[in-house]
């Protein structure tokens, strides 16, 4: 695959009005970051080998590629003329849509993709937004219609990848010149989603909740330093973080999580918090991997 230009926006298309919704808001976070936008659509199957080509599948693909770039013509067509300012870059690939996805991702500043309308979160057929997430090397956003306003929202809880996780939501905030709610949630009999670490053992006298909350502070402050301009409220409370971030997600423009963090974030791109926040949260979600890539 071509790589376009250096570090990407990318909106996976696929057609339907799902992704003409991802399409829209990368064009939006494209201008935003001064990045390139790329419209990607793999019109292959996945696992398929098509190495060995023959009748009737040459057939059958080069008709897929007449329609893949019609729809790409279509998608190119409105973005240009709901963001005029950024000029899209279309791509229309053979292979399947996990494999083309991966690819760019190695180069991608982040992906979009449509939000799923059913129980298996389909990007193109059959392919799920939390297996996507967990196999490309860049941010995943599962993106639906939502407020143009609001803060931007992270899940925090201790982990190294909630680090990952705080440097994309400070820097989303602040090129959308929002503020920043920064949430830490436990429940009971959840004691790996405790901070843990130096400085995370309580003072004398002080409840779980106040070396929680003194804690993310702590964990917040040098972030605060860097990203003077983002206002940020920090959240502890002693609940499910699914329930706290689907209520978030409700006033919020973006929530950001780590996919794979510990505790009460622990497998998100694969457990029942990533499923409810990606086919319930009333806003895009970015789903961030231990990548060591930066924000900016």
């Amino acid at each position: 695959m071509t790589v376009f230009g250096a570090s990407p926006v990318v909106a996976a298309v696929n057609g339907s009005a799902q992704s003409m919704t991802a399409a829209l808001w990368a064009a939006n976070e494209a201008l935003l970051r001064e990045a390139e936008l790329l419209l990607l659509m793999a019109y292959g199957a996945d696992g398929a080998p098509f190495g060995n080509r023959s009748f009737p599948l040459d057939v059958w693909l080069e008709a897929k590629e007449v329609i893949t770039e019609e729809v790409l013509r279509e998608f190119r067509a409105e973005c240009e003329s709901v963001v005029p300012e950024v000029k899209p870059t279309t791509a229309a690939v053979d292979s399947g849509p996990i494999a083309a996805l991966t690819e760019i991702s190695a180069t991608a500043r982040l992906l979009a993709i449509g939000a799923p309308t059913g129980e298996v979160a389909g990007l193109f057929s059959g392919v799920s937004a939390s297996r996507l997430s967990r196999e490309v090397s860049c941010p995943v956003v599962v993106v639906r219609e939502g407020h143009q306003s609001g803060p931007v929202v992270v899940g925090v809880d201790g982990s190294t990848l909630s680090e990952e996780a705080l440097a994309w939501a400070f820097e989303e905030a602040a090129i959308r010149k929002t503020s920043l709610v920064a949430l830490h949630a436990w429940h009971d009999g959840d004691i790996a989603g405790l901070f843990t670490g130096e400085g995370a053992l309580p003072f004398p006298g002080e409840s779980l909740r106040e070396t929680e909350n003194r804690v993310l502070g702590q964990r917040l402050a040098g972030w605060r330093k860097r990203y003077l301009q983002v206002p940020v409220d920090q959240v502890v409370v002693r609940d499910k973080p699914r329930r706290r971030l689907l209520d978030l997600s409700e006033q919020a423009q973006l929530v950001v999580v780590g996919g794979r963090g510990r505790g009460g974030f622990a497998g998100l791109a694969f457990g029942s918090t990533s499923h409810a926040l990606i086919h319930h949260a009333k806003c895009p979600v970015m789903v961030v991997r231990a990548t060591g890539r930066s924000a900016e």
